[in-house]
């Protein structure tokens, strides 16, 4: 009995030996300095450019039908795309949308840090500091893709509808938003039918994403196919965004690329962008302009 002792032990010891060895390779994926023992998120494979606006927008849609159906993919959203993205950014689309807190676009869109430009106002109304906020990434950074998003039931525009209809003012700074509203609503009387602020809802993107797509400054971009300005009609129901106007179609005619496919970027990027599921921009240098949104 004692002779059968010691192979025992050696056993223990060579086991022993083996843990600590996967322990130390285990180590030589940690981040920071000694003593830290945080593994590192495997690198996320560099993503293309989205650079023309039919690949803008396919992959602004793709996100949304994920949404739908529930596969996420949660694209973007380690520290390494954080640091990626930490000293520039070149989101590939812009989104105007509500502030409703059901209708949040980089849930909507299954989208990640450093994807969108978004800017939320009660019922998109849209103002002089809006308007520069929608216009900093087509003119500085040329992102390829305005989406104004709004919604099913939204509130803002039912007492916005309400209030013109009865004569009132609402209260305090509510009353800009009415105002800005106060086109959708006349449009709406003119075309009656059931559902008046459903249909205040349509017109309110459908009027606003003209008004943009129409912009001193966009309109040149949009002409010559730098730039789509969409408008979109989110479902509380089903989650389901309905393009009611803008989208792009095919692959901009003279630029490189086409839905779906990853294309030669000519917008400002760094190098080692390869293809993928999920293309994100490349950062460039830039910031973002904040809004000032309405009060709710």
């Amino acid at each position: 009995m004692d002779r059968a002792g010691p192979p025992r032990r050696s056993a223990l010891l060579a086991g022993g030996l083996a843990l600590a060895a996967g322990t130390l390779s285990a180590c030589t994926a940690t981040t920071g300095g000694p003593g830290r023992t945080r593994a590192r998120p495997e690198p996320a494979a560099p993503n293309p450019q989205t650079d023309t606006p039919a690949e803008a927008y396919a992959r602004l849609m793709a996100g949304n039908r994920r949404w739908v159906d529930g596969a996420l993919r949660h694209p973007d959203r380690d520290p390494t795309r954080r640091e990626l993205v930490a000293q520039s950014q070149t989101p590939y689309g812009v989104v105007l949308a509500c502030i409703d807190s059901r209708v949040p676009p980089e849930l909507v869109f299954d989208t990640g840090l450093g994807d969108l430009y978004v800017l939320r106002t009660g019922g998109q109304a849209v103002g002089p500091v809006v308007t520069g906020s929608v216009e900093y990434g087509p003119m500085t950074s040329a992102t390829p893709l305005v989406m104004v998003l709004g919604h099913q039931r939204c509130g803002a525009v039912q007492a916005a509808y309400e209030a013109a209809r009865d004569g009132k003012r609402l209260p305090g700074n509510l009353e800009a938003i009415a105002r800005a509203l106060r086109p959708a609503y006349e449009q709406t009387v003119r075309q009656g039918g059931p559902d008046p602020v459903d249909r205040m809802i349509r017109n309110q993107i459908t009027l606003t994403a003209d008004d943009l797509r129409a912009n001193r400054d966009l309109a040149p971009l949009v002409a010559k196919g730098a730039l789509a300005v969409v408008g979109g009609y989110y479902s509380l129901d089903t989650g389901r965004v309905e393009v009611l106007t803008g989208a792009p179609t095919a692959a901009t005619p003279g630029r490189t690329g086409t839905p779906g496919t990853t294309a030669t970027p000519s917008r400002t990027g760094g190098p080692g962008r390869t293809s993928g599921p999920e293309p994100a921009g490349t950062a460039v240098p830039g910031g973002t302009l904040l809004p000032t949104g309405l009060p709710s």
